[in-house]
C-alpha cells in the first residue's frame, strides 16, 4: 500500500483500463513498492523471457514458514528476479526519498514506510507463483521495510500480514488495495503516527508506526531495452535497457536523482508534455508492452539545456544529502552518451544531450557543496 507512491508495480498490469494511478497509489501517507513483474536484476545474466514466465521448481529439501505453517516452498525464477531487482532499487532509491524531504519541497509526505502485496498483486501469469513461492493470499502482507523509516524503527516484518490500521480492518481481495486507500485516507490525515494490527505466526501484534517525511515519486522499470528513463511530474520510469547499461548503486542513483530533480523542478509541465510522458510510462509498465510505441520518440521534446542544468544541480545536491559518491555523476552522463544509437530520438542521450555547459555546471556545483560540507552548512542549493 503506499503513499503517493514509490512504485515498481505490477498492479496496474491486471487493469489496463484502470485510470495511471488508483485510489492506491494516490493514498496520501502510506507507502507501497509493488515489482514491476518481468524485471531481471541488475547485472543479471538471467535468460528468462520477460513474456513467457518461467515454471515454478520445488527447491531441494526447503520447507519454510508461511504465517507460522510450515510448508515445501515452491519457487519461481520470475518471482525471484523480480525480488531481486525490486528489493536493489528499493535499497538505492530509500535514501534519496528520505533524506531529500526538504528539496522535494510540495512533492513530500508522510510514508509508513513498508511494501504491501497479496496474490493480485501479480498479474494473471504469474498469480499461481507469488502463492507458492511468496506465501500471499487474500490479505496484504508485508514485503519490504525501507531503511531508515518509522516502519522499520517500529518493528515491523516482513510476511507480517495487515489486520488493521487505526482500528480499521484492512481489506482482503482482488481489490484491497484502492479499498484500503479509500477507507483510511480521510482518517489518517494529520496524524504523525499510526497503529498496526498485524498477524506474526499466527499471532495479532499491534505497532505504532511514525510517518516518515520523504519525496513521494513513484518510480517504476520499464519493460523494454531502450536505454531511456522518464519523468512525467509524479512518476519515474527507469528502462530495463537504462539499468543493464548502468554499472553500479551509484549510477543508478545519480539516474534516479536526477529524474526527481525533473519531477521537483516540474520540467514535464513548463515543456507541456505530462500527458505525453504519462502515456509513455503507461505503455511501459505493461506485461507486454507496444514495442512500436517502446521504439519510438512518441513526441517527447528534447530537453532544454538550461532545465538539464538546473536537474543536474539539484540532484547533486539530493546525491550528497543521500551519501551517494558525487564523482560518479559524471562518469554516468560519459558513459551514456556512448551507448549504441545515441543520437536515436527514443534514447536518454538524445533527451538530455551532454554538453560543456552541463559539465561546467556540474563541477560548479560540486565544488560548492565540497565547501558546505567543509564548513559544515546546510546541503541546499
Amino acid at each position: 500500500m503506499p503513499l503517493a507512491s514509490f512504485t515498481m508495480t505490477c498492479r496496474r498490469y491486471l487493469r489496463p483500463s484502470r485510470s495511471v494511478l488508483s485510489p492506491l497509489f494516490l493514498f496520501p501517507f502510506l507507502f507501497t513498492f509493488l515489482g514491476a513483474c518481468n524485471q531481471v536484476p541488475l547485472n543479471s545474466t538471467t535468460s528468462t523471457s520477460p513474456s513467457t514466465p518461467a515454471s515454478p521448481s520445488v527447491s531441494q529439501n526447503s520447507p519454510s514458514k508461511v504465517n507460522g505453517a510450515s510448508s515445501i516452498t515452491i519457487r519461481d525464477p520470475v518471482i525471484d528476479t523480480l525480488l531481486e531487482r525490486q528489493e536493489h532499487i528499493y535499497r538505492i532509491a530509500a535514501p534519496l526519498i528520505i533524506k531529500n524531504a526538504v528539496l522535494c519541497r510540495t512533492q513530500a509526505r508522510p510514508l509508513l514506510g513498508f511494501t504491501a502485496k497479496n496474490q493480485y498483486s501479480y498479474p494473471p501469469e504469474l498469480s499461481v507463483a507469488a502463492r507458492q513461492s511468496l506465501g500471499l493470499d487474500e490479505r496484504l502482507q508485508v514485503m519490504q521495510i525501507l531503511d531508515g523509516s518509522g516502519a522499520m524503527r517500529a518493528g515491523l516484518k516482513r510476511g507480517d500480514i495487515l489486520q488493521t490500521i487505526q482500528d480499521i480492518t484492512i481489506p482482503t481481495g482482488p481489490q484491497a488495495e484502492p479499498e484500503a486507500a479509500r477507507m483510511l485516507s480521510p482518517i489518517l490525515k494529520n496524524l504523525t503516527e499510526i497503529n498496526i494490527t498485524v498477524i506474526r505466526q499466527n499471532q495479532p501484534i499491534t505497532v505504532n508506526v511514525p510517518l516518515t517525511l520523504a519525496c513521494a515519486f513513484a518510480i517504476d522499470v520499464g519493460n523494454t531495452q531502450n536505454v531511456n528513463a522518464y519523468a512525467d511530474g509524479r512518476r519515474i520510469l527507469l528502462t530495463r535497457g537504462l539499468l543493464d547499461w548502468l554499472s553500479t548503486d551509484e549510477d543508478v542513483a545519480v539516474i534516479i536523482a536526477r529524474e526527481i530533480a525533473h519531477n521537483v523542478l516540474q520540467h514535464a509541465k513548463q515543456l507541456q508534455q505530462m500527458a505525453t510522458l504519462s502515456i509513455v510510462i503507461d505503455n511501459l509498465l505493461l506485461f507486454k508492452p507496444d514495442q512500436v510505441a517502446a521504439n519510438s520518440s512518441n513526441g517527447i521534446k528534447i530537453t532544454p539545456e538550461k532545465m538539464d542544468q538546473d536537474a543536474d544541480r539539484l540532484a547533486l545536491f539530493m546525491l550528497a544529502r543521500a551519501g551517494y559518491d558525487l564523482a560518479s555523476f559524471t562518469r554516468v552522463m560519459q558513459k551514456l552518451a556512448q551507448i549504441p544509437n545515441a543520437s536515436q530520438a527514443n534514447t536518454y542521450p538524445a533527451l538530455h544531450p551532454w554538453t560543456e555547459g552541463r559539465q561546467s555546471v556540474i563541477q560548479s556545483t560540486m565544488k560548492e557543496i565540497r565547501q558546505k560540507q567543509s564548513a559544515k552548512k546546510a546541503l541546499v542549493p
